[in-house]
């Protein structure tokens, strides 16, 4: 460990504007940031690089640190035979990106702290996940000799490791037949998905348990257009059980990043505005498609912890929340019993009973987790209180222990703001908004909307992957990524959907013009991950698997499609097709895995665009908003427009509402009611 008798020195790492690589700034490793000052001294001086890439939020990232990275005696093997290179995965996902799969390819698995020594030209020879102590001492020795010793073999490994990164990054290109263009079937995905389920606790029957936004939006969908009873029941089971575990928190609101267990009750404590920002849609889905209070309760409750917690100063909002305070994992957010009883006084039964502080919430060290196993309606049944009066008194307990909670040592805060997350971010809240018919929440999209623009949109419809609000007053403009690109056009296409302001649909348009420019790989239709004015990387990559997050590929097919829509481009659609066609045998074998390209398909045989003008038409827009159409592009003609979708179309005698379907538009209609039945809201 450090010495004690001697000042700390920093290394490069300390302009930085990372809070992760700033976490390393004093180990005694010789850190350099990613960048060309390290790539030329290893080039130089013929020495491995050791690219460590990690999270602020990451808990075995800063395990590793406390055992190895601040402990001089391995720190001075790794600063002896290599320039060792910090990254923040979420600055550089390009790195993380080529480098996970390097490590996947050598190994079977991947994760964080990601750990790869490659050869000076940048080429992975060795990598892995975390590593204790002194395993990884006796690795780097051995590594280190080895690059001494037999050159030539390193140099072959290399090759043939990078070629295999290299085609793992790129899709085939594959032949256009009438098979490849048919729609999939819907029916036959959710019936073979289905042999997967948990019934007992939601979610999948596994465990760690991740709650997959876009998965479960397209499983609702798909349900729903299939008449598939089960599969819809298994989505809100999923949803409750969810909302009601420990993976939620109960207290201060907002989703942790996934359940270490079956039962969504341990959670990995990290909390990511990814995962809000996308499971805001998901709930704003499921309470348009039922109307239950307790989705509108999660959906509320997670949005007032994120402007509490997450939002900037500059009116975006920050990355994450470490899992660890004061070096202990879920420390912030655990309760024992006897300060509950001290906090609680004549509350303490009703609130141990309410959140489980016994024998279900048990954890660690007797410390408990907040969560509910029940509705409000049941609880209020067996106390013979009114629902409105038990809430009353559940809220009433959350605010003495949220401020109980708060004169903790808080979690630690990722205050870097990321374009894509906080592009999730107003779609989330714009599906928020509409779902509650909340005007409150519309103003706070507005507000996010006009913060992005300034933070992250340059000129000529470029933008920048992240900013920092720190205020040594550095910025780092590293170029956006597809996702950054893909997120955002189609925040705006939705904000546009909302407000009908032109200057919306015109960012989403100057946007997709830079993605067709600077990132379309012209073969296949899909696009590559970074622009082809980035930085030169050993191999490029092609992301099209969707995770917690949908891949780039696939909200960018679905961007393609509704601008087809509004602009009616068959040249567009037939890009969409293209790379829905690309993808179509893996997203019916895997649909989990590739969900959002489903979502994109459905839409495709069964969308439907709806146009709104007159007099009423905000007030008939509320509620079309408000409807469960998941399938539906809706837009608003408050004025006259060239845009193909809106012409003609702008009333102010009568209000109407147009439905289009497959490019036949049906007669207008002039009742609200009319209309959501043919919608089939």
């Amino acid at each position: 460990m450090f010495s004690t008798d001697q000042p700390r020195v920093p290394n490069a790492l300390i302009g930085s504007t990372s809070p992760y690589l700033l976490q390393h700034a004093y180990n005694p490793v010789q850190w350099y940031p990613w960048g060309e000052a390290a790539l030329e001294k290893a080039r130089s001086e013929n020495k491995l690089l050791l690219v460590s890439i990690g999270y602020s939020a990451c808990h075995w990232c800063h395990v590793m640190e406390r055992e190895s990275f601040e402990d001089e005696e391995v720190a001075a093997v790794m600063n002896k035979s290599f320039v060792c290179i910090k990254v923040d995965r979420e600055e550089r996902p390009d790195l993380d990106q080529v480098y996970m799969d390097a490590v996947q390819l050598m190994t079977g698995r991947g994760g964080w702290p990601l750990n790869v020594i490659a050869l000076p030209d940048q080429r992975p020879v060795y990598g892995g996940t975390y590593f204790p102590k002194e395993q990884w001492r006796e690795i780097l020795l051995r590594v280190a000799a080895m690059f001494r010793e037999d050159a030539a073999r390193c140099e072959m490994y290399a090759a043939e490791l990078a070629e295999g990164v290299r085609k793992l990054g790129q899709v085939p290109l594959m032949p256009v037949t009438a098979e490849a263009d048919a729609f999939p079937d819907h029916a036959a995905m959710l019936q073979a998905w289905s042999s997967g389920w948990d019934k007992d606790n939601g979610g999948p029957l596994r465990a760690p348990k991740f709650p997959l936004p876009d998965s479960y939006r397209y499983l609702l969908a798909a349900a729903v257009q299939c008449g598939d009873i089960a599969a819809e029941a298994h989505v809100h089971h999923t949803l409750l059980m969810m909302g009601r575990g420990g993976i939620y928190d109960q207290i201060g609101g907002g989703f942790a990043r996934y359940s270490t267990d079956l039962y969504w009750k341990v959670p990995h404590f990290e909390k990511m505005l990814y995962d809000n920002a996308l499971l805001l849609s998901l709930y704003a889905d499921a309470y348009r498609r039922t109307g239950d209070a307790e989705y509108a309760f999660i959906i509320r409750h997670t949005i007032d912890w994120l402007r509490r917690d997450m939002l900037g100063a500059g009116g975006v909002y920050f990355s994450a929340l470490d899992a660890d305070s004061e070096g202990v994992e879920g420390k912030y957010y655990c309760w024992n019993p006897d300060e509950l009883q001290s906090l609680l006084g004549e509350d303490f039964v009703f609130g141990r009973d309410y959140f489980h502080i016994r024998e279900e919430g048990y954890w660690e060290h007797d410390l408990y987790i907040p969560l509910r196993k029940k509705p409000d309606e049941e609880w209020a049944a067996a106390y013979g209180l009114s629902l409105q009066a038990f809430q009353a008194r559940c809220e009433s307990i959350r605010h003495l222990l949220l401020t109980a909670r708060s004169k903790r040592v808080p979690p630690g805060i990722d205050d870097k703001f990321l374009c894509s997350w906080n592009a999730l971010l107003l779609t989330g809240l714009l599906d928020a908004a509409g779902a509650l018919k909340d005007d409150t929440l519309q103003s706070y999209a507005l507000e996010l909307a006009q913060a992005i623009r300034r933070v992250f949109v340059k000129d000529a419809g470029q933008l920048i992957h992240h900013a920092t609000a720190r205020t040594h007053g550095l910025h780092s403009e590293v170029p956006g990524f597809l996702d950054d690109y893909a997120c955002m056009i189609e925040a705006f296409l939705q904000l546009w959907s909302c407000t009908g302001a032109e200057d919306d649909l015109q960012l989403a348009v100057d946007l997709s013009h830079t993605v067709e420019r600077e990132f379309s790989a012209s073969d296949t239709g899909l696009c590559w991950y970074t622009s082809s004015k980035a930085e030169s990387l050993f191999a490029r990559k092609q992301e099209v698997q969707d995770n917690v997050i949908p891949s780039g590929n696939a909200v960018m097919a679905h961007n393609f499609l509704r601008m087809a829509r509004i602009f009616g481009d068959t040249a567009v659609e037939q890009r969409c097709r293209r790379m829905l066609q690309a993808l179509k045998e893996d997203t019916v074998k895997s649909v989990p895995w590739y969900s959002r390209w489903a979502r994109v398909w459905l839409e495709l045989e069964h969308g439907s665009e709806v146009v709104v003008s007159g007099p009423e038409a905000r007030a008939w827009q509320t509620e079309l908003r408000a409807a469960y159409l998941p399938l539906s592009l809706l837009a608003v003609a408050h004025a006259s427009s060239d845009t193909p979708l809106l012409s003609k179309r702008h009333h102010t005698d009568r209000t109407k509402i147009y439905i289009c379907r497959n490019h036949v538009c049906e007669a207008p209609l002039d009742g609200l009611d009319q209309a959501l039945q043919q919608l089939g809201a």
